[in-house]
């Protein structure tokens, strides 16, 4: 487990990458991704922030707070549903003319529902999207910034420019894949859903980091965090969710300290991208030291004994997961 003061530390050091750190939020207005963002403006220096999400008057309010917080900050709203490709496209698109680097990219955006399959008009369920299409179609998109981060090498340290994407879902729960219906349109369950965002997340952050070593991705296991996660949920639900919550009060992970150990997980340089020369790195998702793709408990420690990918790696399938996606972008949104 990494201390809360290491983890207090690092973040206070945050103003060694410099000023004018881009940040993008996507399900920023709300539980965890808000959280990051927050403990993002409180320590960045004068810091450009992006919030995607759905309510415009919830995010009125944080923005708020945020420029109170840190009057040197610029604070965005980017209204979308980003269960649709097509507007995580526009929300993208709006980014792209505001920004040519971005140096942390964080995805949270997800529901908690008992519904089966949910489909979207364009031919997706809603929570697999949420989970993991839209986040990998916003990464793709911004992989062109992301890289341009990295190239911004500070001067007077010599160190490389921030450059990562944070995915928040479940880094400990990687499980076997249902090869020939990855998009679960015929065997659609909610434990088929999860394994199959999960495991994809992992898979595809690891060839990613493989493809673009400036880069380093993360996915995360947050721990029991009380957020707005079922908002959508009906009051059975909720009434229960409370219930587990209490219940299991001393396990929590408070909704402040989730965002600070995020923040550590968006910007410490143990998680180094591949091409890093340190010799300080974390043990990466495949066991190698730097190898540019982490997966991070809720201790903020990495977590290791992932034998699910190990064999996926050794088949072929991560690459095949990674064609996988680019074939769905390609089939809804033509490129």
């Amino acid at each position: 487990m990494v201390s809360w003061e290491n983890i207090q530390a690092s973040n206070t050091s945050l103003k060694n990458y410099g000023p004018n750190l881009v940040g993008v939020f996507v399900g920023g207005t709300s539980g965890i991704g808000e959280s990051t963002a927050r403990a993002f403006v409180k320590y960045a220096v004068s810091p450009r922030v992006y919030l995607v999400g759905r309510s415009e008057t919830r995010a009125s309010q944080i923005i708020e707070d945020l420029r109170a917080l840190n009057p040197d900050g610029q604070i965005n709203f980017i209204k979308g549903d980003v269960a649709r490709l097509e507007e995580v496209d526009q929300a993208c698109k709006e980014i792209q003319t505001k920004e040519d680097k971005i140096n942390l990219l964080v995805l949270s955006a997800g529901i908690l529902t008992m519904k089966g399959r949910e489909e979207t008009d364009e031919g997706l369920d809603k929570k697999l999207s949420l989970h993991y299409y839209s986040r990998m179609r916003f990464l793709y998109n911004l992989l062109p910034q992301l890289t341009n981060a990295s190239n911004a090498q500070d001067a007077a340290s010599g160190q490389s420019g921030l450059s990562r994407v944070l995915s928040v879902l479940d880094a400990r729960g990687n499980a076997p894949l249902i090869l020939n219906d990855l998009p679960l349109k015929e065997n659609y369950s909610l434990r088929n859903c999860a394994n199959h965002a999960i495991t994809m997340t992992s898979l595809s952050m690891e060839e990613l980091a493989a493809s673009y070593p400036a880069t380093s991705f993360v996915h995360t296991y947050p721990g029991l965090v009380k957020t707005s996660l079922a908002r959508e949920s009906g009051s059975l639900m909720k009434i229960a969710l409370n219930a587990v919550f209490l219940l299991l009060t001393p396990m929590n992970v408070p909704l402040e300290e989730s965002g600070e150990r995020h923040l550590y997980a968006g910007t410490n340089p143990m998680f180094s991208p591949l091409n890093s020369k340190g010799d300080a790195a974390a043990i990466g998702s495949d066991g190698i030291q730097g190898s540019g793709s982490y997966l991070v408990g809720s201790d903020s420690a990495t977590v290791s004994n992932q034998k699910v990918l190990e064999g996926y790696r050794a088949d072929g399938t991560r690459a095949s997961i990674w064609k996988h996606t680019l074939d769905i972008f390609k089939g809804i949104r033509g490129d």
